[in-house]
């Protein structure tokens, strides 16, 4: 496993990390023991980042997790969690108040079972007002930061343009790391234009979802996915080539991910399964076949960065 730093955080992060979304069943269903054996497996093997949220599984996430995160030292993980982005009752609500989201850091803690938490997101900015996220969601949690509940200040997006506005309308040092997801893997590198700009601010980059939430898989996206037509097409066709070739293309996905970028400082994937962690962390032990590579990515064409909007 090969560690990077965050931006200045002076968090070094495994550069393949866990993703907790699959532990709230989002994905589909999920045997709790099962989940939590994976997220010991992803530990044991040398992940050191773990990333959540309220918002999965409508809290069943974070509390799957915390029964994982019991019997695990503290010193052995880093955690980071979300605000802003809520369900209940099967019904997605979101409220980026101040004081929802220094109520929803208390309470994600408790459910998590730890004392801390490393980073503290802004969850989805693009279903917010912007203007808010910059002028009282942020400074309530930068509140939190000051008072040692949480280490540092980020915000995820699907949209990459999001994160640099908020950036760009901060003050300097209240974003310390951004997490964005869909959009540095094989149909889609839309994240390599936004680098120069973080790396300007001193801001960590993380990546999620090498597998564009399922694009890039022999199973193929699920009926949910917003991707058009023409770009499922296109991945499907990917598939079928790497497979012929006797190479997985979720191999290869996890490898382009993790392995031709060190300025993005880990890359998450989701997966209840103690197995499929295994195999991800075996496939991103080797480099990705480059020649492969440019022959997927010229099979998927003209669907390259192929926007969808986020739901």
């Amino acid at each position: 496993m090969i560690y990077n730093e965050l931006g200045k955080t002076g968090l070094k992060l495994s550069n393949l990390s866990f993703g907790a979304s699959s532990l709230g069943g989002v994905f589909h269903g999920v045997r709790e023991e099962e989940g939590i054996r994976a997220v010991n497996v992803a530990i044991d093997n040398g992940i050191n980042f773990i990333d959540v949220s309220p918002y999965y599984g409508h809290l069943k996430a974070e509390m799957v997790l915390g029964k994982a995160l019991k019997d695990i030292p503290r010193d052995k993980y880093f955690l980071s969690t979300k605000v802003g982005r809520y369900g209940k009752d099967g019904v997605n609500y979101w409220d980026y108040s101040a004081r929802r989201a220094t109520e929803s850091v208390y309470e994600s803690m408790q459910r998590l079972n730890v004392d801390y938490i490393d980073i503290i997101n802004v969850h989805d900015v693009e279903f917010a007002d912007l203007n808010q996220v910059v002028e009282e969601t942020l400074p309530a949690l930068v509140e939190l930061r000051r008072k040692g509940v949480v280490g540092h200040v980020g915000i995820t997006d699907l949209q990459p343009e999001n994160l640099k506005w908020v950036i760009e309308h901060s003050d300097a040092g209240t974003v310390e790391s951004v997490l964005c997801f869909c959009h540095y893997c094989l149909n889609d590198d839309m994240l390599l234009d936004y680098l120069d700009f973080f790396e300007q601010h001193g801001i960590g980059v993380i990546n999620a979802s090498p597998l564009s939430m399922g694009l890039l898989s022999m199973r193929g996206a699920p009926d949910w996915h917003p991707a058009p037509v023409s770009l499922r097409e296109a991945c499907r066709k990917a598939a079928l080539y790497c497979d012929a070739h006797g190479y997985a293309i979720e191999r290869l996905a996890m490898q382009y991910s993790t392995s031709l970028n060190p300025r993005i400082a880990s890359t998450l994937f989701s997966s209840a399964n103690p197995d499929n962690v295994l195999r991800n962390i075996e496939y991103i032990s080797e480099p990705a076949d480059a020649k492969l590579v440019e022959e997927v990515r010229a099979i998927i064409g003209d669907q390259q960065r192929v926007r969808w909007k986020n739901s």
